[in-house]
C-alpha cells in the first residue's frame, strides 16, 4: 500500500455572507459543531484519524472503523468532521466531548460509542488514487469527494447549496443550526492555512479564548468558580478580555473547579493585571468558546457567557 501524504486541515475565517453580486462564486455547507478530523485510508481496509493537531485520535472512535472497508482498495486522504448528533439530527459538542480524549482506553471507548455514537461528516477530498488533490479547486475536489459515494450508518457527504448564501443561512437559523462555511469554489485546499477562502458565518457571536483567572462563588458555590477571566492572544501576550459568569451547569462548574486547582500559579498572565476583587490565577492552557453580544472599544466582551471548554484546541491554535 502506498505511503499516504500528511496535510494539517484548511481553516476557516470568522466573517459574513459573500455579497450577493458575488454569490454564485460560492458554496454553502452546514457548519458541524464537532472534532475536525483529517482521515487517512491507505485501502487497506484501514483508517486513521488525525484531530487538528495532528494527534492519533483513531482509538477514540471504534465505531468509524468500518469507513475503510467502504471506501475498499481506493487510497484516499479526506478531510472531516466527528460529530454526536442529539435527538433531532443536528451535532451536539457537549455530547461529542464524552468521546473525545479516550485514544488511551479503547475498552472505555468501545463503552462511550455505545451511548453516545459518532458520526463522520466529510466535506473535502485531499489525496486520491495516488494523486494529491490540493492544488485543485475546491468544486473539483467535491466533485471527487462525492463520487466516492461515502453514505453510511456512521458518516455522510452532505450536499453543499452553490449560491443563495442568505437562504442558506436562514435555513441553518430556523433548524438550530450554529451556520454556515462559505468556501469559494475556485479556491485551492490550503493546509494548516486559516484562508479567507473558507468563511464560517455563526448565527451567534463566539470567540475562544484563555482561562487566565478566576473568582470564587459565594455561598454555596464556595471554593468552585463563581467568574472566569478570560483573554485572547495577540503578539504581546495575553490581552484580557472580560470575566465570564454564566452559562454552565453544576456538573461543568466541577469539572472546571478541578482543571483551575491543577493550574493554579502565583502570576498574572494578562498583559495587564485585571481590577478584580478575589482574583486568582491560572497558567493560561485551558481553552473555551464563550457567546457574547458585542465589543467594547478596548475589545472586552460585553455580556459573555460560557458556551464550552474546547479540549480540542490547545492554546497555540489560537489566532494572534
Amino acid at each position: 500500500m502506498p505511503t499516504l501524504p500528511r496535510f494539517a486541515p484548511m481553516l476557516a475565517t470568522p466573517g459574513r455572507l459573500p455579497s450577493p453580486a458575488v454569490d454564485d462564486r460560492w458554496a454553502y455547507e452546514v457548519k458541524q459543531d464537532g472534532q475536525r478530523a483529517v482521515i487517512y485510508l491507505p485501502g487497506d481496509g484501514t483508517v486513521e484519524l488525525r484531530a487538528r493537531s495532528g494527534t492519533d485520535i483513531t482509538a477514540a472512535y471504534p465505531d468509524l472503523a468500518g469507513l475503510g472497508d467502504a471506501l475498499g482498495g481506493v487510497p484516499a486522504v479526506l478531510d472531516g468532521e466527528i460529530v454526536a448528533l442529539d435527538s433531532q439530527g443536528r451535532s451536539n459538542f457537549e455530547r461529542l466531548q464524552s468521546r473525545m480524549g479516550l485514544s488511551g482506553s479503547p475498552a472505555k471507548a468501545a463503552r462511550a460509542a455505545q451511548r453516545v455514537p459518532a458520526h463522520l461528516v466529510l466535506f473535502d477530498a485531499l489525496f486520491l488514487r495516488g494523486t494529491p488533490l490540493v492544488g485543485q479547486t475546491y468544486q473539483d475536489r467535491r466533485a471527487a469527494l462525492e463520487g466516492l459515494g461515502l453514505a453510511g450508518p456512521r458518516w455522510s457527504t452532505p450536499a453543499v447549496v452553490v449560491g443563495h448564501g442568505t437562504r442558506a443561512l436562514d435555513m441553518t437559523r430556523e433548524a438550530g443550526l450554529e451556520g454556515v462555511v462559505a468556501k469559494r469554489l475556485d479556491s485551492v485546499y490550503e493546509p494548516g492555512v486559516r484562508s479567507r477562502a473558507w468563511i464560517k458565518i455563526r448565527h451567534a457571536r463566539t470567540a475562544d479564548v484563555l482561562v487566565g483567572g478566576w473568582v470564587p462563588g459565594r455561598g454555596r458555590l464556595g471554593g468552585l468558580p463563581g467568574a472566569l477571566l478570560v483573554g485572547e492572544r495577540h503578539e504581546g501576550g495575553l490581552r484580557y478580555a472580560g470575566s465570564v459568569g454564566t452559562g454552565w451547569s453544576d456538573a461543568e462548574r466541577g469539572r472546571l473547579a478541578e482543571l483551575l486547582r491543577v493550574a493554579a500559579t502565583d502570576v498574572c498572565p494578562f498583559d495587564t493585571v485585571p481590577r478584580v476583587a478575589g482574583s486568582r490565577w491560572v497558567l493560561p492552557r485551558l481553552v473555551g468558546e464563550v457567546r457574547y453580544s458585542t465589543r467594547t472599544r478596548a475589545g472586552r466582551l460585553r455580556q459573555p457567557s460560557w458556551h464550552r471548554l474546547r479540549p480540542d484546541l490547545a492554546p497555540d491554535d489560537l489566532e494572534t
